[in-house]
């Protein structure tokens, strides 16, 4: 029992150590600026620009116009492998945005798991 007990804790530390190293490189990858288009809204397409700031491997930021103009603070961001979900408020709605890497400066999604999005990440 107490050998089953060891293997349990190994195990659950093995998890747990490369679990964060996942979040880490994907809070990495996602930050920066996105240049974000919704297709296939009500209103059309819709263009805006996620500013994702990485910040002691959690991420936070802001919704931008194409102009530049804060629209929105992004509330919060959960982190999977390889996705992201980001939420914020838009037009008095509360949404969210799910982007998957697609590769080092491209990725894909939806919004409200309704509309399709594609992201592309903005070189300075």
């Amino acid at each position: 029992m107490k050998k089953f007990k060891s293997i349990f804790i190994a195990l659950l530390l093995f998890t747990l150590v490369f679990g964060a190293k996942a979040q880490t490189s994907n809070a990495a990858y996602f930050a920066g600026k996105w240049n974000v288009l919704i297709k296939g809204t009500p209103n059309g397409d819709a263009k805006m620009v996620f500013v994702i700031d990485n910040t002691s491997d959690s991420l936070s930021g802001v919704v931008q116009d194409s102009t530049g103009a804060e629209v929105s603070k992004i509330s919060s961001i959960e982190q999977k492998e390889n996705e992201i979900t980001v939420y914020f408020n838009a037009q008095g709605y509360d949404v969210n945005v799910v982007l998957d890497k697609k590769d080092d400066d491209h990725a894909t999604g939806t919004l409200m798991g309704m509309f399709d999005v594609d992201a592309e990440r903005i070189k300075e």
